[in-house]
Protein backbone atom coordinates (compact mmCIF):
# COMPACT_ATOMS: atom_id res chain seq x y z
CA UNK A 1 0.00 0.00 0.00
CA UNK A 2 1.18 3.63 -1.23
CA UNK A 3 2.01 5.89 1.76
CA UNK A 4 0.86 8.37 0.56
CA UNK A 5 -2.78 6.59 0.09
CA UNK A 6 -2.11 5.60 4.12
CA UNK A 7 -1.56 9.49 5.16
CA UNK A 8 -4.61 10.37 3.33
CA UNK A 9 -6.74 7.55 5.27
CA UNK A 10 -4.88 9.26 8.44
CA UNK A 11 -5.73 12.80 7.80
CA UNK A 12 -9.02 11.70 6.96
CA UNK A 13 -8.97 12.87 3.18
CA UNK A 14 -9.32 9.08 1.79
CA UNK A 15 -12.12 8.46 -1.00
CA UNK A 16 -14.28 5.86 0.32
CA UNK A 17 -13.06 3.63 -2.42
CA UNK A 18 -9.73 3.71 -0.41
CA UNK A 19 -10.86 3.44 2.33
CA UNK A 20 -12.08 -0.08 1.19
CA UNK A 21 -8.76 -0.96 -0.15
CA UNK A 22 -6.88 0.14 3.15
CA UNK A 23 -9.83 -2.18 4.89
CA UNK A 24 -9.04 -4.83 2.22
CA UNK A 25 -5.26 -4.85 2.74
CA UNK A 26 -5.88 -4.90 6.52
CA UNK A 27 -7.15 -7.97 6.25
CA UNK A 28 -5.17 -9.81 3.68
CA UNK A 29 -1.90 -10.71 6.09
CA UNK A 30 -0.20 -9.76 9.28
CA UNK A 31 2.91 -7.70 7.71
CA UNK A 32 0.22 -5.75 6.19
CA UNK A 33 -1.09 -4.65 9.83
CA UNK A 34 2.48 -4.01 10.63
CA UNK A 35 3.21 -1.91 8.34
CA UNK A 36 -0.04 0.36 8.56
CA UNK A 37 0.60 0.55 12.80
CA UNK A 38 4.33 1.70 11.83
CA UNK A 39 3.26 4.43 9.59
CA UNK A 40 0.62 5.53 11.95
CA UNK A 41 3.30 5.86 14.89
CA UNK A 42 5.40 8.23 12.60
CA UNK A 43 2.58 10.17 11.33
CA UNK A 44 1.48 10.46 15.39
CA UNK A 45 5.17 11.54 15.99
CA UNK A 46 4.85 14.12 13.42
CA UNK A 47 1.54 15.35 15.14
CA UNK A 48 3.36 15.62 18.04
CA UNK A 49 6.45 17.26 16.78
CA UNK A 50 4.24 20.01 15.30
CA UNK A 51 2.54 21.01 18.25
CA UNK A 52 5.25 21.29 20.68
CA UNK A 53 6.92 23.33 18.24
CA UNK A 54 3.89 25.53 16.53
CA UNK A 55 4.35 28.63 18.37
CA UNK A 56 8.38 28.93 18.47
CA UNK A 57 8.50 28.71 14.79
CA UNK A 58 7.60 32.61 12.92
CA UNK A 59 4.56 31.85 10.51
CA UNK A 60 6.80 33.50 7.51
CA UNK A 61 9.27 30.61 7.81
CA UNK A 62 7.02 27.63 7.03
CA UNK A 63 6.32 29.75 4.00
CA UNK A 64 9.88 30.67 3.26
CA UNK A 65 10.52 26.95 2.77
CA UNK A 66 9.12 24.40 0.89
CA UNK A 67 9.66 21.64 2.60
CA UNK A 68 8.74 23.08 5.75
CA UNK A 69 5.49 24.85 4.30
CA UNK A 70 4.52 21.25 3.09
CA UNK A 71 5.28 19.69 7.00
CA UNK A 72 3.30 22.65 8.17
CA UNK A 73 0.34 22.10 5.45
CA UNK A 74 0.79 18.36 6.18
CA UNK A 75 0.94 18.08 9.73
CA UNK A 76 -2.62 20.84 9.86
CA UNK A 77 -4.47 18.35 8.71
CA UNK A 78 -2.92 15.68 10.62
CA UNK A 79 -3.66 17.15 13.93
CA UNK A 80 -7.29 16.61 12.99
CA UNK A 81 -6.43 13.50 15.01
CA UNK A 82 -5.38 13.58 18.34
CA UNK A 83 -4.48 9.97 18.57
CA UNK A 84 -2.48 6.86 19.55
CA UNK A 85 -3.06 4.48 17.21
CA UNK A 86 -1.12 1.92 17.90
CA UNK A 87 -4.01 -0.09 19.85
CA UNK A 88 -3.07 1.76 22.41
CA UNK A 89 -5.53 4.15 20.58
CA UNK A 90 -8.34 1.83 22.10
CA UNK A 91 -10.04 4.35 24.30
CA UNK A 92 -11.66 1.27 26.88
CA UNK A 93 -11.93 -2.08 27.28
CA UNK A 94 -15.62 -2.93 28.74
CA UNK A 95 -17.87 -6.38 29.20
CA UNK A 96 -20.93 -6.67 27.85
CA UNK A 97 -24.12 -8.16 29.02
CA UNK A 98 -24.96 -10.41 25.86
CA UNK A 99 -21.21 -11.49 25.24
CA UNK A 100 -17.97 -11.57 26.60
CA UNK A 101 -16.26 -10.28 24.08
CA UNK A 102 -14.40 -7.00 25.02
CA UNK A 103 -15.14 -3.99 23.42
CA UNK A 104 -13.14 -1.70 21.89
CA UNK A 105 -13.41 2.17 21.98
CA UNK A 106 -11.75 4.14 19.48
CA UNK A 107 -11.77 8.34 19.98
CA UNK A 108 -11.11 11.26 17.90
CA UNK A 109 -10.52 14.78 19.03
CA UNK A 110 -10.76 17.35 16.28
CA UNK A 111 -8.96 20.78 17.19
CA UNK A 112 -9.65 24.14 17.02
CA UNK A 113 -10.49 25.59 13.28
CA UNK A 114 -10.91 21.81 12.10
CA UNK A 115 -12.92 19.17 10.93
CA UNK A 116 -12.82 15.56 9.63
CA UNK A 117 -14.97 12.52 7.92
CA UNK A 118 -15.02 9.53 9.27
CA UNK A 119 -16.36 5.68 8.35
CA UNK A 120 -17.71 3.56 10.92
CA UNK A 121 -17.71 0.06 10.75
CA UNK A 122 -21.66 -0.61 9.97
CA UNK A 123 -21.28 1.98 7.08
CA UNK A 124 -22.35 5.19 8.74
CA UNK A 125 -20.56 8.20 7.62
CA UNK A 126 -19.51 10.53 10.62
CA UNK A 127 -18.76 14.42 10.07
CA UNK A 128 -17.00 15.91 13.02
CA UNK A 129 -16.95 19.06 13.54
CA UNK A 130 -14.11 21.71 15.42
CA UNK A 131 -12.91 21.03 19.14
CA UNK A 132 -15.72 17.74 18.85
CA UNK A 133 -14.70 14.42 21.06
CA UNK A 134 -16.15 11.07 19.42
CA UNK A 135 -16.07 7.49 20.34
CA UNK A 136 -17.47 4.43 18.54
CA UNK A 137 -16.80 0.46 18.49
CA UNK A 138 -14.12 -0.61 16.65
CA UNK A 139 -16.15 -3.82 15.76
CA UNK A 140 -19.93 -4.74 15.64
CA UNK A 141 -18.70 -8.15 18.02
CA UNK A 142 -22.31 -6.91 20.19
CA UNK A 143 -24.14 -6.07 17.69
CA UNK A 144 -24.96 -2.90 18.94
CA UNK A 145 -24.23 0.33 17.15
CA UNK A 146 -23.92 3.52 18.78
CA UNK A 147 -21.23 6.69 19.59
CA UNK A 148 -21.02 8.70 22.12
CA UNK A 149 -20.50 12.87 21.02
CA UNK A 150 -19.09 15.74 23.03
CA UNK A 151 -19.46 18.53 20.37
CA UNK A 152 -20.93 18.93 16.76
CA UNK A 153 -21.72 16.18 14.23
CA UNK A 154 -22.93 15.25 11.20
CA UNK A 155 -24.54 11.61 10.76
CA UNK A 156 -25.04 10.01 7.68
CA UNK A 157 -26.22 6.95 9.29
CA UNK A 158 -26.47 3.12 7.44
CA UNK A 159 -30.06 1.67 7.58
CA UNK A 160 -30.84 -1.04 9.20
CA UNK A 161 -34.06 -1.84 10.96
CA UNK A 162 -32.76 -4.55 13.82
CA UNK A 163 -30.25 -2.80 14.71
CA UNK A 164 -30.84 1.00 15.57
CA UNK A 165 -28.01 3.13 15.62
CA UNK A 166 -27.10 5.47 19.22
CA UNK A 167 -25.93 8.59 19.93
CA UNK A 168 -25.28 9.46 23.42
CA UNK A 169 -24.23 12.80 24.68
CA UNK A 170 -24.11 14.48 28.07
CA UNK A 171 -27.94 16.24 27.77
CA UNK A 172 -29.26 13.58 25.43
CA UNK A 173 -30.00 10.58 23.49
CA UNK A 174 -30.56 10.56 19.43
CA UNK A 175 -32.00 7.00 18.22
CA UNK A 176 -31.85 6.42 14.90
CA UNK A 177 -32.52 3.58 12.15
CA UNK A 178 -30.94 4.93 9.24
CA UNK A 179 -31.33 8.78 8.22
CA UNK A 180 -29.19 12.17 8.07
CA UNK A 181 -29.02 14.29 10.54
CA UNK A 182 -26.87 16.99 12.92
CA UNK A 183 -26.38 16.49 16.74
CA UNK A 184 -24.61 19.88 18.99
CA UNK A 185 -23.67 19.55 22.18
CA UNK A 186 -20.46 21.29 23.39
CA UNK A 187 -19.41 20.70 26.59
CA UNK A 188 -19.36 24.81 27.54
CA UNK A 189 -22.75 25.36 25.87
CA UNK A 190 -25.89 24.84 27.30
CA UNK A 191 -27.03 24.17 24.23
CA UNK A 192 -28.27 20.39 23.06
CA UNK A 193 -29.82 20.57 19.61
CA UNK A 194 -30.61 18.05 16.67
CA UNK A 195 -31.62 18.80 13.78
CA UNK A 196 -33.10 16.71 11.40
CA UNK A 197 -32.86 16.53 7.31
CA UNK A 198 -33.71 12.98 5.98
CA UNK A 199 -35.55 10.17 7.88
CA UNK A 200 -36.92 10.06 11.49
CA UNK A 201 -35.06 10.07 14.86
CA UNK A 202 -36.03 10.13 18.24
CA UNK A 203 -34.59 12.19 20.83
CA UNK A 204 -34.80 11.93 24.85
CA UNK A 205 -33.11 14.30 27.05
CA UNK A 206 -31.27 13.46 30.56
CA UNK A 207 -33.22 16.30 32.22
CA UNK A 208 -36.65 13.88 31.75
CA UNK A 209 -35.65 10.63 30.94
CA UNK A 210 -39.18 9.89 30.31
CA UNK A 211 -39.16 12.70 27.67
CA UNK A 212 -39.03 11.37 24.28
CA UNK A 213 -39.84 12.79 20.66
CA UNK A 214 -39.90 11.98 17.27
CA UNK A 215 -38.91 14.66 14.47
CA UNK A 216 -39.14 14.62 10.98
CA UNK A 217 -36.95 15.93 8.24
CA UNK A 218 -36.54 20.08 8.20
CA UNK A 219 -37.28 20.01 12.22
CA UNK A 220 -35.08 20.50 15.03
CA UNK A 221 -35.39 19.59 18.73
CA UNK A 222 -33.94 21.39 21.56
CA UNK A 223 -33.44 21.94 25.00
CA UNK A 224 -35.39 25.01 26.78
CA UNK A 225 -35.24 25.18 30.23
CA UNK A 226 -34.97 21.60 30.77
CA UNK A 227 -37.99 20.69 27.94
CA UNK A 228 -37.70 19.40 24.49
CA UNK A 229 -38.82 21.82 22.07
CA UNK A 230 -39.36 21.12 17.96
CA UNK A 231 -39.00 24.08 15.55
CA UNK A 232 -39.38 23.92 11.97
CA UNK A 233 -36.04 24.71 10.01
CA UNK A 234 -35.94 27.20 7.30
CA UNK A 235 -31.77 27.81 6.71
CA UNK A 236 -29.48 25.09 6.43
CA UNK A 237 -26.52 27.34 6.45
CA UNK A 238 -25.09 26.85 10.20
CA UNK A 239 -25.08 23.44 9.21
CA UNK A 240 -22.68 24.19 5.81
CA UNK A 241 -19.72 23.69 8.07
CA UNK A 242 -19.68 19.38 7.09
CA UNK A 243 -18.83 21.26 3.85
CA UNK A 244 -15.54 23.41 5.63
CA UNK A 245 -17.94 26.42 5.47
CA UNK A 246 -18.91 28.98 8.39
CA UNK A 247 -21.93 30.62 6.72
CA UNK A 248 -24.27 33.24 7.64
CA UNK A 249 -27.56 34.59 7.03
CA UNK A 250 -28.74 37.85 8.92
CA UNK A 251 -27.25 37.01 11.89
CA UNK A 252 -26.09 39.88 13.85
CA UNK A 253 -22.44 40.45 14.56
CA UNK A 254 -21.68 39.56 17.94
CA UNK A 255 -23.75 36.00 17.56
CA UNK A 256 -21.45 35.60 14.63
CA UNK A 257 -18.41 36.25 16.98
CA UNK A 258 -19.77 33.49 19.09
CA UNK A 259 -19.93 31.03 16.00
CA UNK A 260 -16.00 32.44 15.61
CA UNK A 261 -15.10 31.07 19.09
CA UNK A 262 -17.30 27.87 18.63
CA UNK A 263 -15.06 27.30 15.98
CA UNK A 264 -11.69 28.70 16.96
CA UNK A 265 -11.47 28.46 20.37
CA UNK A 266 -10.78 31.83 21.36
CA UNK A 267 -12.05 33.88 23.86
CA UNK A 268 -13.78 36.82 21.42
CA UNK A 269 -14.96 40.21 23.33
CA UNK A 270 -17.15 43.12 21.88
CA UNK A 271 -15.88 46.37 23.48
CA UNK A 272 -17.42 48.49 20.02
CA UNK A 273 -21.11 48.95 21.49
CA UNK A 274 -21.53 50.55 17.46
CA UNK A 275 -21.14 46.99 15.21
CA UNK A 276 -22.96 44.60 17.94
CA UNK A 277 -26.21 44.45 16.27
CA UNK A 278 -24.92 44.56 12.60
CA UNK A 279 -26.38 41.93 10.71
CA UNK A 280 -24.24 39.88 8.50
CA UNK A 281 -24.66 37.34 5.44
CA UNK A 282 -21.87 35.49 3.93
CA UNK A 283 -19.46 32.28 3.79
CA UNK A 284 -16.06 31.80 5.38
CA UNK A 285 -13.85 28.61 4.35
CA UNK A 286 -13.20 27.01 8.14
CA UNK A 287 -9.52 26.82 7.08
CA UNK A 288 -9.15 30.22 6.11
CA UNK A 289 -8.94 30.63 9.71
CA UNK A 290 -10.12 33.19 11.92
CA UNK A 291 -7.91 36.32 11.30
CA UNK A 292 -8.63 36.19 7.79
CA UNK A 293 -12.67 35.99 8.21
CA UNK A 294 -12.03 39.28 10.84
CA UNK A 295 -10.12 40.89 8.01
CA UNK A 296 -12.78 40.30 5.66
CA UNK A 297 -15.40 41.86 8.12
CA UNK A 298 -13.37 45.09 8.19
CA UNK A 299 -14.07 45.64 4.71
CA UNK A 300 -18.08 46.20 5.42
CA UNK A 301 -17.28 47.03 8.94
CA UNK A 302 -15.08 49.72 10.73
CA UNK A 303 -13.48 47.99 13.75
CA UNK A 304 -9.98 47.70 15.02
CA UNK A 305 -8.93 43.91 16.96
CA UNK A 306 -6.12 42.86 19.40
CA UNK A 307 -4.62 39.47 20.17
CA UNK A 308 -3.83 38.41 23.21
CA UNK A 309 -1.83 35.32 22.22
CA UNK A 310 -0.80 34.33 25.87
CA UNK A 311 -4.62 33.91 26.87
CA UNK A 312 -6.10 32.95 23.66
CA UNK A 313 -8.09 35.99 24.25
CA UNK A 314 -9.24 38.49 20.58
CA UNK A 315 -10.75 41.96 21.46
CA UNK A 316 -12.97 43.54 19.07
CA UNK A 317 -12.67 47.56 19.36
Amino acid sequence: MKNETLYKYFEGVASFEEEEKIREWLKASEKNQKQFLQERKLFNALVLFADKNRKEIPEFSYRKHNRSFYLRELLKVAAIMTIAFSLGYFLSINKTEETEEPLFMQTITVPDGQRIQVSLPDGTKVWLNTRTEFSYPVHLATGKRFAHLSGEAYFEVSKNEQNPFTVYTSKGTIEVLGTHFNVQDYPDQDLFETTLMEGSVKVSSHSDPEESILIQPNQKAFLADGKLIVNQVNDFDPYSWKNGLISFTEIPFEAVMKEFEKYYGKQIIVKNRNIKNYSYTGKFRLSDGLEYALRVLQEDIYFRYSRDSENQVITIE
